[in-house]
């Protein structure tokens, strides 16, 4: 996994998780990260979006290794199937020590998360001093879409079992900037409604998510920063 380049010079360093690793179970167990939208496997889509992360940690099945392949190293969250906590206290510790203060936390399954890397970033960096910054869609918070120092998620998660432990009990305890998200850059797949109406399917036979996708080509969402 090589780190990328450093970005323009208000842009925030970061490192990069990204959660896969879900059960799915109201879409009937089929694996997220492997969902296309757009033509783009939502893997890809979350990749991408990290592109300006130093370095990235998927969460999730080892089976992902090969759609990753250099982009990112791959963990199971401890045990697996343990929720967002888990997944995120795995990822940190796969990233290992790094000289990025920031952390972006993304769930694979947001089809748009390019906008919304991309709002977070302006958020932190020309907001006021904070903990992180976390987009919010309809009055509810997304922590599962946001940008955190990292010292800041490592003191909350030392007082967490992470097993089982919402996010809430990590994320509600900083000073977060919440960055208002009315176009839908936050709205997720988890239900067969969801699943319709973000136009996400299950891979054709010939398709899988090996595509190398660089922000500025993903229909639908676009990195601008």
């Amino acid at each position: 996994m090589t780190p990328t380049t450093a970005g323009p010079p208000d842009r925030p360093v970061y490192d990069a998780v990204v959660l896969a690793g879900g059960r799915a179970t109201r879409l009937g167990g089929a694996s997220k990260a492997r969902l296309v939208v757009g033509g783009v496997p939502l893997l890809d889509r979350a990749l991408a979006a990290s592109a300006a992360a130093r370095r990235v940690a998927v969460v999730g099945p080892p089976e992902l290794a090969s759609a990753v392949g250099g982009r990112a190293v791959v963990v199971r969250e401890d045990p697996p199937f343990g929720g967002p906590v888990a997944g995120l206290a795995a990822g940190l510790r796969a990233l290992g020590v790094s000289d990025a203060p920031w952390v972006l936390l993304l769930a694979v399954d947001v089809p748009s998360a390019a906008g919304a890397v991309a709002a977070l970033e302006r958020a932190v960096a020309g907001g006021p001093p904070a903990d992180g910054a976390h987009l919010v869609r309809a009055g509810r918070a997304q922590w599962l879409v946001g940008l955190y120092r990292r010292a800041a998620l490592e003191a909350a998660l030392a007082g967490v079992e992470p097993d089982g432990a919402s996010m809430r009990q990590v994320v509600g305890a900083l000073r977060c900037t919440e960055v208002p998200d009315e176009a839908g850059w936050s709205d997720d797949v988890d239900t067969p409604a969801d699943a319709a109406r973000l136009g996400a399917r299950p891979a054709d036979d010939h398709e899988g998510t090996t595509t190398r996708t660089r922000p500025t080509e993903l229909p639908g969402g676009t990195r601008d920063g």
